[in-house]
Parts: C-alpha cells; structure tokens; sequence
C-alpha cells in the first residue's frame, strides 16, 4: 500500500512521461474503431451537449490531446481507452476515422488509479462521479483525504464534502448527476432522514442552496403534536457532526446532554460498516 501511495498524483502527466508506468510505443494515429471504452472509467454519464462542443471543436482543430490506451486483454491488435474516451466518442461524432492515441503498458491497478486521477484532475466529471472516484482510490488503493487532495488539487475539506454525497439515496444522486441539483443541495440534504423526499420539495419549489439549507435545519411538529419544537442544534455540534459525516462518509448524529452525549453513525448496510471498520483499522495501522 505505501507505493501506491507514493504513485498517487502522477496523473496523466506523468503517465505520459518517460518511464512512468511502463513501455511507450509513441504517438500514432490508428483507427476509431479499434478502440473500446475502459472497464475503469469513472463517469457515470455523458451529456450529449457537450460531446456535441467537443464533436464541433475537433471539426475545426482535430483531437488536440493523444488518447491514452493500452492494448486491448481481449481483442488483439486493439487497444482499451484508459483516459479520453469523451475525446473518442466526440471524435466519432465529428466523423474522424482515425484519432491519436498513446500506448501504454500498464496493469490493471495502474490503469484505474491513471482513469481515476487523470479524470479527477480534469474537473469535468459530476459531484457524484467525482465522489465515486475518490471513494475507489480510498477503498481499493487505501489513500487517505490528504494525499487525495494533494493529488488532485483540492482541499481536504473538498474532498470530505465530495464524498459526503455518497450517503445520499440513489435516486438523489441521479437528480445532482443529472444537474437537477448542484453538490451544494447534495450536502444540504445529507443531514436528513428522507433526503429522497425533501429533493423532490427543492426542485419543485425551486430553491437554492441556501433555502435548502434552511429547510435541512427545520424541525417539522408532527401532526396532532402539540409539543413545542426542539430547540436548534447548537452551530458547533452540527458544524462537528458535518465533519465526522464526512471524514467517515456515514450519516452521523450527535445528541449533547449537558457535558456528555451520545454519537450515533447510521449505516444502510453491512457493506457500509465493514467498509467504515476497514478505514479505522487502516487508520490505526498508520498512526492517522
């Protein structure tokens, strides 16, 4: 783990570098049906609009950047897109018959944490994909929030954020994957306990991050209730609990009780706990 650790942060750059990852057999152009997508690829989806754009901009200025592939495990004399596969398929869309392509060998673990990286440095990917990205190269190359965020350029506190959306249902992180909600109404709604329901009052009213914020906060009286609403959290504690939620990617809850309290972290399965289990253990195994 400590190499792929020190590896974390090449990028594409360096990928592209000599003696980075492996055999360069240099820039060539090759045909665009012989290349297929990567089994790493961290984007969920790809919006037409802009592959329209980029179709538009390689009609008038070709495919500015080599397509990074390695030779296709299944298909000789093929090859597998490892980063660029927006490039290949607008490429296709501006009816180019041939695209550049640099030709690398890396093995597997080298090829997801190079699609993983390149892509995240890049910015275009959604808040969720991003967050799924960050969350491969915690699960499967056991890096943490600081060396993420020195990789890719981001504050740790990004990062945390970013990965935060993951607690949301499914259904809400189609809404932000789809651009219905921004990460900032994402992270608004991580707090409750039925964000599905509150999205669906976010896009129908129309309210923006902060108006979300506001309705995360509210206490609703339960019907026939007549009990006075419970008091605001104190800033602090939410502030504390916003934290752990997102340094532990799980919903956590505090409930102070004078100078002591209690600390609740709410998972949806056992996969979620085993998961947290393993990053503690990781953490202790490391000094962090």
């Amino acid at each position: 783990m400590a190499d792929a650790r020190r590896n974390l942060g090449r990028g594409l750059s360096a990928l592209l570098g000599d003696g980075a990852g492996g055999a360069e057999d240099g820039v060539k152009e090759v045909p665009v049906t012989k290349l297929h997508p990567g089994k790493y690829q961290p984007r969920r989806t790809m919006v037409e609009n802009d592959l329209k754009d980029l179709a538009q901009s390689i009609k008038e200025l070709g495919v500015l950047q080599p397509i990074l592939v390695r030779d296709h495990p299944d298909r000789s004399g093929e090859f597998e897109i490892i980063a660029g596969e927006r490039r290949w398929r607008a490429a296709q869309l501006a009816q180019r018959h041939e695209v550049p392509v640099l030709i690398k060998t890396l093995s597997n673990r080298e090829t997801l944490e190079a699609a993983l990286v390149e892509n995240l440095q890049r910015e275009d990917l959604s808040p969720v994909e991003e967050a799924n990205g960050l969350k491969r190269l915690m699960d499967e190359f056991d890096h943490t929030q600081e060396a993420l965020a020195r990789a890719v350029g981001k504050s740790r506190s990004h990062i945390a954020n970013t990965l935060r959306l993951l607690s949301l249902p499914e259904p809400v992180q189609r809404l932000i994957d789809d651009g219905s909600l921004s990460a900032g109404h994402g992270r608004a709604l991580v707090v409750l306990d039925d964000p599905e329901t509150a999205a669906n009052q976010v896009i129908r009213e129309g309210l923006n991050v902060r108006q979300t914020e506001q309705l995360a906060q509210a206490k609703p009286v339960p019907k026939g209730s007549a009990k006075t609403p419970a008091a605001a959290k104190d800033p602090d504690i939410r502030a504390l609990e916003t934290d752990l939620t997102g340094m532990l990617g799980l919903r956590v809850s505090i409930k102070p009780k004078g100078p002591a309290g209690s600390v609740t972290i709410k998972y949806k399965s056992l996969d979620q706990l085993d998961g947290l289990l393993d990053r503690l253990s990781a953490a202790r195994a490391s000094g962090n």
